[in-house]
């Protein structure tokens, strides 16, 4: 394994279970029956085995060791799981090829083979998809509850806005940079940005709950901001009847909150600045991959209509607010910071908790902080039977890997737990959601106003 992989767990460690749950095959009397495997062997797995597979691999060993599972065997043709059927096991492909069909109108095939076998064909309490046996197949089938335990201690952790130790693996425990940094981290002394002082006055009208007029006033010195309030406003982001000429009709149309919100989007491009014009350069890739994220998010989020879409809009954008600092700290350390190759790798480990640091020194609330921490984890899965706000980001930040070299590491989307609760969508056959297809203008409006 990469050292950098240990570098700072990118999720929680799960303590061992109390009791090892039964597996039983999926059962739902609305969907059609499932095939029985022609054999089943209970001979527990070794641990290398297990640890290879996500998220298993993030997990406590003496829990994934004492974690209830069996081998399946399928004949070429056989049902594993039907879509939309209810599911109490979380499956992996062992040998051979399965074909997933997230709708009657698409399908993938996955080989043993494959890069991704090691991420399980399905994770939440109901599939995504159906699963076909292409050829003769072994399946690892293991309980569902550490899933359930994966995600209740992702939300505690996400909840939590205390720091923790960043554990320096041996290779780089020498290494200046990730020394220095992971002191400053642990003492609460990294340089955090700030917000513009517009955000922060509006911010701070708003809660002594100050009209319209005041908000216009604050929102005026600003004029790039009012223009580009009368530009979203007017936009078919919000499927104008009649145009807005000034800052306080479009006010009055986006509401006083969704306004703090969108003004504070808008404020969050002056925090991803640097003077050096390597790590500028990559501030300005991170903002325009924020930008995308955050318009998807939007997007999803009128789709859905549980999500407050203003809400979205900002949640995508500060995903990767943890970057920040990390620069930063790059920057004001010249001599020390490692090459840029090494310094990007170590980011994604880096990021979510530096991030939730930021968030909450920002005064964000407690559900946007934790964003940066649920944004990749994709096996978390809320109480909620509706798409809430981590899931909107969690799908969003997918897509946008979609047609990246990130794409060969991800899970196909419609094995994750946030996909199900879409409604009425589909994936078409470059496994893009149908829905933003048909929203492109949508999206390219959000980030004309964001940009």
């Amino acid at each position: 394994m990469n050292w950098l992989t240990k570098l700072l767990p990118r999720s929680p460690k799960i303590s061992a279970p109390e009791k090892k749950p039964d597996i039983a095959p999926p059962v739902n009397s609305n969907i059609p029956t499932c095939s029985e495997p022609v054999s089943t062997e209970h001979k527990k797995l070794p641990l290398t085995i297990l640890k290879g597979l996500a998220p298993l691999r993030d997990m406590d060993d003496a829990y994934v060791e004492q974690l209830a599972h069996m081998t399946l065997r399928y004949t070429q043709g056989s049902v594993i799981f039907r879509l939309g059927q209810k599911i109490n096991s979380v499956f992996y492909l062992l040998e051979g090829s399965v074909e997933l069909q997230p709708d009657s109108d698409n399908h993938y095939t996955l080989s043993a083979e494959s890069s991704l076998a090691n991420l399980p064909l399905n994770s939440g309490k109901i599939c995504g998809a159906t699963a076909i046996a292409a050829t003769d197949i072994s399946i690892l089938a293991i309980s569902g509850e550490f899933i359930s335990r994966w995600s209740n201690k992702s939300l505690q952790q996400s909840a939590s806005v205390e720091l923790i130790d960043i554990e320096l693996p041996e290779q780089i425990a020498n290494n200046r940079f990730f020394t220095s940094f992971s002191a400053s981290y642990r003492d609460n002394k990294l340089s955090l940005p700030s917000l513009p002082n517009v955000a922060i006055k509006l911010k701070e009208a708003l809660e002594k709950d100050l009209g319209i007029s005041e908000v216009v006033r604050i929102i005026g010195v600003d004029t790039s901001i009012v223009a580009k309030l009368i530009q979203l406003a007017n936009s078919p982001l919000y499927s104008p009847i009649s145009p807005i000429t000034n800052c306080h009709a479009a006010v009055t149309r986006l509401g006083l909150d969704q306004t703090r919100k969108l003004v504070m989007g808008v404020s969050l491009k002056q925090l991803f600045q640097c003077q050096n014009p390597q790590l500028m350069e990559k501030m300005q890739t991170l903002w325009k991959t924020s930008l995308y994220v955050s318009s998807l998010c939007f997007v999803l989020a009128q789709e859905s209509g549980t999500v407050n879409p203003e809400d979205a809009l900002l949640a995508g954008l500060i995903t990767d607010i943890g970057t920040i600092p990390i620069l930063h700290f790059a920057e004001q350390n010249p001599n020390e910071y490692p090459n840029l190759d090494i310094l990007e790798s170590a980011i994604p480990l880096l990021s979510p908790s530096v991030g939730s640091l930021v968030l909450h020194t920002l005064g964000f609330t407690s559900e946007l902080a934790a964003i940066p921490r649920y944004a990749e984890d994709w096996f978390c899965e809320s109480d909620s039977d509706q798409l809430n706000l981590a899931d909107i980001v969690i799908l969003a930040k997918l897509h946008s890997y979609f047609g990246t070299n990130r794409a060969k590491e991800i899970p196909y989307m419609n094995s994750i737990p946030a996909y199900v609760k879409l409604k009425n969508s589909k994936l078409t056959p470059d496994f893009s959601l149908d829905i933003l297809h048909k929203a492109k203008h949508r999206i390219n409006a959000a980030m004309n106003f964001l940009s």
